[in-house]
């Protein structure tokens, strides 16, 4: 008897366990287009811009440029660039 290689299989009969990821729960209900871990720098790309989101909240929020950078532990120069970057969007 000839025993199948996984890839060759159709996929309702490839053993596949949906665990998700660190964004989402659940492969088949996430709430991306297209599956960030996939794309280069997909996942980097989008956790640095939700974290820049997050500084530009802290500073509407009267927050100062050092204290932003101090709750995030990088440079004021650094906040600064991420701040230009997702006011520009």
């Amino acid at each position: 008897m000839e025993t199948q290689l996984l890839w060759d299989l159709l996929p309702e009969e490839f053993p596949y366990e949906d665990k998700g990821c660190e964004l989402s729960p659940s492969c088949l209900n996430c709430p991306f287009a297209s599956c960030l871990e996939e794309e280069p720098w997909g996942k980097e790309r989008f956790l640095k811009h939700r974290r820049a989101q997050r500084m530009l909240r802290l500073k509407r929020e009267g927050k100062s440029i050092k204290d932003i950078a101090r709750i995030f532990g990088v440079s004021a120069r650094t906040v600064q660039r991420w701040l230009k970057t997702v006011s520009i969007q």
